[in-house]
């Protein structure tokens, strides 16, 4: 018997990964892709054995359509304040459907009573999670190495400069391929039900150690550039951030430069095996987005 697996945030950095990686598979499982547009699901149609599905909130007929007869469900929700919200519909309809295990990707800090506003955003989602029923997994992710490839590329590139208002904050920065893998293993294993894994990459560092391991690989200067909180905010405002994303992205920055993600896990290697690719492994396979 097959197993059907609908991944919402299918185009997103870590959904497009478990896709991939879910596809590769052999056996009987089922890929859904869950996409707002379908248009931009399109680059997922030339994966093997990939079912593309339109999920729009404003739709309770196409939310039935992506659930019918999906077993599991590997929930991805942008991080906005609306993202609890969002997250209790798409439990709703996967209780409804007999979804039989949510595997949550949730952020370091979830666990914690007086978190950040982002922390508290999955915590409430978690707790929902827990009071459904439904056998869960929560995936608490550190700060994605990709984010600098999707970010930061542009200054890197043409500047030389990596501009952020970490200080001299450690991250313990975790490539997505390593979360996805996670997330392949919790899905078509056993025993991680009732679980909540915190996932990191194998060190912490600064931007300065960021920036020193980019000039390595690139072969140019790379510099870090601490920008002042107030001059962060403006910078996200000219850029059409809303405030209250501004306020949340500098909290999450405020607890990055205290050391609040330096801590680092071995959790990847327990679960897939193998040890987390390092922030160099991830800079030399992206080197062409920052030259």
């Amino acid at each position: 018997m097959h197993t059907t697996v609908l991944i919402t945030g299918a185009t997103g950095t870590v959904g497009r990964e478990v896709v991939i990686q879910l596809s590769m598979l052999e056996g009987d499982i089922r890929v859904r892709a869950g996409v707002h547009s379908l248009i931009k699901g399109e680059n997922l149609k030339r994966l093997p054995g990939v079912e593309i599905v339109e999920m729009d909130f404003e739709s309770q007929a196409s939310l039935h359509a992506a659930f019918t007869h999906a077993d599991k469900l590997f929930l991805i929700t942008p991080s906005t304040k609306y993202q609890v919200d969002m997250s209790r519909t798409l439990v709703d309809e996967a209780k409804k459907k007999g979804v039989k295990h949510i595997v949550k990707l949730s952020g370091i800090g979830a666990d914690e009573e007086h978190g950040i506003e982002m922390a508290r955003w999955h915590t409430a989602i978690e707790q929902y999670i827990v009071a459904s029923g439904i056998p869960y997994t929560f995936l608490r992710s550190a700060a994605f190495m990709q984010n600098f490839a999707n970010y930061d590329a542009e200054s890197i590139k043409n500047e030389g400069k990596l501009y952020q208002p970490l200080g001299e904050g450690r991250v313990a920065y975790i490539d997505v391929r390593d979360i996805a893998a996670v997330g392949v293993e919790v899905l078509t294993g056993s025993g991680h039900e009732g679980k909540a894994y915190e996932l990191t990459g194998p060190e912490a560092l600064s931007n300065y150690d960021v920036a020193h391991i980019l000039s390595e690989v690139t072969g140019k200067q790379v510099a870090y550039v601490d920008v002042p909180e107030e001059a962060a905010r403006q910078a996200m405002l000219q850029q059409q951030q809303p405030a209250w994303m501004a306020d949340a992205l500098l909290e999450l920055n405020r607890m990055y430069k205290a050391g609040g993600s330096s801590k680092v896990t071995d959790t990847v290697r327990q679960i897939t095996g193998r040890a987390p690719r390092s922030f160099r492994q991830f800079a030399e396979d992206y080197r062409e987005c920052f030259v």
